[in-house]
C-alpha cells in the first residue's frame, strides 16, 4: 500500500512539474510579446504587397516618419533664440564695490580715471555679460541670436554683440583711453568687477521651445476615403509604405481598445500553450529521461524560450533585424547536449513561437527550419569544437541559397531582389560563431559534458592522468584496459562508449597517492603484510574519496566524480574483511569499516564499469588462463553484483548483462591467451679432430 501510495505521489509530482514548466515557459514568453502594433497586415519598403487590392475605409492623415519630424524640429531649432534676463543691479553693485576699494586712486594712474574706468564698466553692462562657459557654449551651438528681457520688453541681440565675463575683461585692456596704464590695470585684477548680468531663463525657453515644436505639422497630406493606396504584388515603395504606416495608426488611435488587447493576449496565450504542450508531450512520450534530471529540462526550456523573448523586443523596439540572430544555436546546443530529434523538435518549436511576432512568417519559418536541419546534420558526430566554424559556414550558406530561392520565386527579376538580406545573413553566421564559448559556458552552468570535452578529458598526455601513467603505471594500465571494455560493451548495447571510456581512465585516480597499496603497482613488496586489517581496508577505500578530492581539484565535471564513487558502489573491501573474520572468529565484525563509500551505480554506464573493472581486477588472480576459467569468473563476479542489489538503481537490463558478459569473456580471453612454446634450436655436435 506504501508503495502504490509512493508511486502515485511520485506521478502527480511530475504532473505538476510539467504544467509549472509550460506555465512558466508561457508567461514569459507571452509577456514580451508585442501587442501594441497592428498583426493585421505584414508589409516591408522594396517588398511586394501580398494582400488584394487596398482601399481607403475613411479620411486619415499620411503621418510624417519619426526621421522627418526630426529633421525638421533640427531645422527650426536652428533659429531658436533663448531667452536671458536681464539684471541692472549687478552693474550698480559691482561699480560700487569697485569705486569703494579704490575711492583714493589706482597706483600709478591720475585719480580721474576711476571715473573713466567706472564709465566703461558702464558700457560693458549696458550691453551685457554672460558667464564664460555660457558663452562658449552658445558659441559653439548653432544659436546665433539671444533674446534680452528688459522688464516686460525683449529684444533679440546678435551672440557676438554681448559680452563673456573673459571677452569684457579684455575690452577694459584694450581700450583706447586705457592702453597707456595696462600693467597698473593687471594689478588690479579688474575680473573681481565683472560678474554676468545676463541669466539663462530655463522656464520661458523650454515653454517657448515646446511651442515652437508644437507647431511642426505631423501630417504632409491626407487620404481619402474610397481611395486606393495599393494592389496585389505591386512593390512597397517609402511612400505607400508612409500611407500603410499612417493607416494602420490611425486604426489604433481608433480601435485600440482594452477587448481587442484582450483578445490578443488571450491569442498569444493560446498559441504558445499548443506549442509548449506539444514539446512537453514529446518529452513525456519518447524522452522521459530527460524529466529526471533537471538541468537537463532546465536548459531545454530556457533556450526555448530565450530567443522568442529576444525576437519580441527587436520586433517591439525594432532593433535591427531578427535575421542577424543565431537561431541554430538552439539545435546545435541540444544536438551536442541531447540528441538529434529532441534538438530538431524544439528547433521547430522556437521557430514556430518566433513566427507570432515577425513579419513574413512563410519566409522566416523556412528559412530557419533549414538553417536549424543544416545544424544538427553537420554536427552528427562532434569530436572537436573546430566543427563548429564549419557548421557556422554551412548554416550562412544555407540560408542564403534558401532565401534566393524564395525570391526566386516571388519575383523573377534579380535586380529587384532585397540584397541587403544576405548581409544579415553573414551577420548571422558570424554570431553563430559565439556557440563555441557558450558551449563551455553551458557546460560549466547546467553540469553537461560535451563529447568534445570528454575527447580532451580522456587525452593520456597531460593533467592527472599524466601524473597517474609515472606514479601508478599499474592502475594507469588497469585503467585503460577497463575503459576498452567498458567501450565496447556501451557500442553493443547502445550506452554512450565515449562517456563510459573517459570515466573508467578516472575511475581509479586516488589510487594516485598511495600506489604501492594496491597489487597492480607493487614489485614484490606487499606493505599491507605488516598492516592490520581494518588499517588495510581504510587504505584501500580512501581511494575513492581520494579520487574524489582530485577530481574536484582538477575541475573535472560531476558525471566524472559519479563514475569514481560507483565505481565500487556499497560493496565491501572482500580480502581485508574475510582476512579480518577468520583471524577474530569470536568477534561482532564492525562492517562499516570495510564498506565503500558508494552510492550503487545509477546509469547504464556506471554499471558497465563496475562489471568492467571488477572482472579486469580480479583475471590477474588466476592461476590459470583457460576459457572456462576465465568464463567462470567472469559469471560469478556478475552474477554476485546482480544478487547483492547493485544493479536495482540504474536502467540496465538482463540483456545487457549477458552482452556485457559475453564480451568480457570474449575479450579477456584474447588478453590472457595461450602463447605456444617455441622450441630450442639444437646445436650440431663438433667432431673431435683432435682425437687420435
Amino acid at each position: 500500500m506504501n508503495i502504490l501510495m509512493k508511486y502515485e505521489s511520485k506521478y502527480w509530482r511530475n504532473i505538476f512539474a510539467r504544467i509549472a514548466l509550460i506555465a512558466i515557459s508561457v508567461l514569459v514568453i507571452v509577456w514580451f510579446m508585442p501587442r501594441n502594433e497592428s498583426q493585421r497586415m505584414k508589409y516591408d519598403i522594396g517588398k511586394p504587397w501580398m494582400y488584394g487590392s487596398f482601399i481607403a475605409k475613411f479620411d486619415f492623415p499620411i503621418y510624417k516618419t519619426d526621421e522627418n519630424i526630426k529633421s525638421e524640429q533640427d531645422s527650426m531649432l536652428k533659429h531658436f533664440q533663448p531667452y536671458y534676463n536681464f539684471n541692472a543691479n549687478v552693474e550698480r553693485n559691482e561699480i560700487a564695490k569697485f569705486k569703494k576699494d579704490f575711492k583714493f586712486g589706482i597706483q600709478g594712474m591720475p585719480i580721474e580715471y576711476i571715473n573713466i574706468i567706472a564709465n566703461k564698466l558702464h558700457q560693458i553692462y549696458q550691453t551685457g555679460v554672460i558667464n564664460t562657459p555660457e558663452y562658449s557654449s552658445l558659441a559653439r551651438d548653432t544659436t546665433n541670436m539671444v533674446r534680452v528681457v528688459v522688464g516686460k520688453r525683449a529684444k533679440s541681440v546678435r551672440i557676438n554683440k554681448v559680452f563673456s565675463t573673459m571677452t569684457a575683461y579684455e575690452k577694459l585692456l584694450k581700450d583706447h583711453e586705457l592702453t597707456n596704464y595696462r600693467l597698473e590695470l593687471q594689478k588690479c585684477d579688474l575680473t573681481d568687477y565683472i560678474a554676468p548680468n545676463l541669466s539663462y531663463d530655463k522656464k520661458r525657453c523650454t515653454t517657448e521651445r515646446n511651442d515652437l515644436l508644437g507647431s511642426i505639422p505631423l501630417a504632409s497630406g491626407m487620404v481619402m476615403s474610397g481611395q486606393k493606396i495599393i494592389d496585389r504584388g505591386e512593390i512597397i515603395d517609402d511612400y505607400t509604405f508612409r500611407v500603410l504606416s499612417s493607416f494602420e495608426r490611425e486604426m489604433q488611435r481608433r480601435n485600440a481598445t482594452v477587448t481587442e488587447i484582450t483578445n490578443t493576449l488571450i491569442g498569444q496565450i493560446m498559441y504558445v500553450t499548443i506549442l509548449i504542450t506539444l514539446l512537453t508531450i514529446y518529452l513525456a512520450l519518447f524522452r522521459q529521461d530527460y524529466f529526471s534530471k533537471p538541468r537537463s529540462i532546465m536548459m531545454l526550456y530556457s533556450v526555448i524560450t530565450i530567443f522568442p523573448v529576444l525576437v519580441s523586443i527587436m520586433m517591439e523596439h525594432n532593433i535591427f533585424s531578427v535575421y542577424i540572430i543565431p537561431f541554430a544555436m538552439v539545435p546545435i546546443f541540444i544536438r551536442v547536449f541531447m540528441d538529434s530529434r529532441t534538438a530538431f523538435i524544439a528547433h521547430a518549436t522556437m521557430i514556430l513561437i518566433c513566427a507570432a511576432a515577425v513579419k513574413y512568417q512563410y519566409e522566416f519559418i523556412i528559412i530557419q527550419l533549414v538553417a536549424g536541419l543544416i545544424a544538427i546534420y553537420s554536427l552528427r558526430e562532434m569530436s572537436k569544437r573546430s566543427q563548429v566554424f564549419k557548421t557556422a559556414l554551412l548554416v550562412n550558406i544555407g540560408s542564403i541559397v534558401v532565401y534566393f530561392a524564395l525570391q526566386m520565386i516571388q519575383n523573377n527579376d534579380v535586380l529587384k531582389m532585397d540584397h541587403g538580406m544576405y548581409l544579415h545573413f553573414v551577420f548571422n553566421g558570424i554570431f553563430l560563431l559565439l556557440a563555441y564559448p557558450l558551449m563551455y559556458l553551458i557546460e560549466r552552468t547546467f553540469g553537461f559534458v560535451s563529447d568534445v570535452s570528454l575527447f580532451e578529458l580522456s587525452n593520456t598526455n597531460r593533467g592527472i592522468l599524466r601524473d597517474l601513467s609515472e606514479i601508478a603505471p599499474g592502475t594507469f594500465q588497469h585503467s585503460i584496459t577497463v575503459g576498452n571494455l567498458a567501450a565496447e560493451i556501451a557500442n553493443k548495447i547502445g550506452a554512450e562508449s565515449l562517456l563510459v571510456r573517459t570515466g573508467a581512465l578516472y575511475h581509479d585516480i586516488g589510487k594516485i597517492l598511495n600506489p604501492v597499496f594496491f597489487t597492480e603497482n607493487q614489485a614484490g613488496v606487499n606493505p599491507h603484510n605488516n598492516m592490520r586489517c581494518e588499517e588495510s581496508a581504510r587504505i584501500i577505500i580512501s581511494h575513492v574519496t581520494d579520487g574524489v578530492k582530485l577530481a574536484e581539484k582538477y575541475g573535472l565535471p560531476n558525471i566524472i566524480k559519479d563514475f569514481i564513487l560507483t565505481h565500487h558502489g556499497k560493496s565491501t573491501a572482500k580480502y581485508f574483511y574475510i582476512k579480518y573474520k577468520n583471524e577474530h572468529p569470536d568477534e561482532e565484525v564492525d562492517e562499516s569499516l570495510f564498506e565503500y563509500p558508494g552510492p550503487n551505480p545509477f546509469t547504464r554506464e556506471q554499471a558497465i564499469l563496475m562489471m568492467a573493472d571488477t572482472t579486469e581486477a580480479a583475471s590477474r588472480s588466476l592461476d590459470e588462463y583457460t576459457g572456462e576459467s576465465i568464463s567462470n569468473l567472469v559469471n560469478k563476479l556478475i552474477d554476485e553484483k546482480v544478487a547483492s542489489g547493485y544493479f536495482t538503481e540504474c536502467p540496465i537490463t538482463f540483456r545487457d548483462i549477458s552482452v556485457a558478459k559475453h564480451i568480457l569473456i570474449e575479450r579477456l580471453k584474447a588478453i590472457y591467451h595461450t602463447r605456444i612454446q617455441y622450441p630450442e634450436l639444437k646445436k650440431k655436435s663438433i667432431p673431435d679432430t683432435f682425437s687420435v
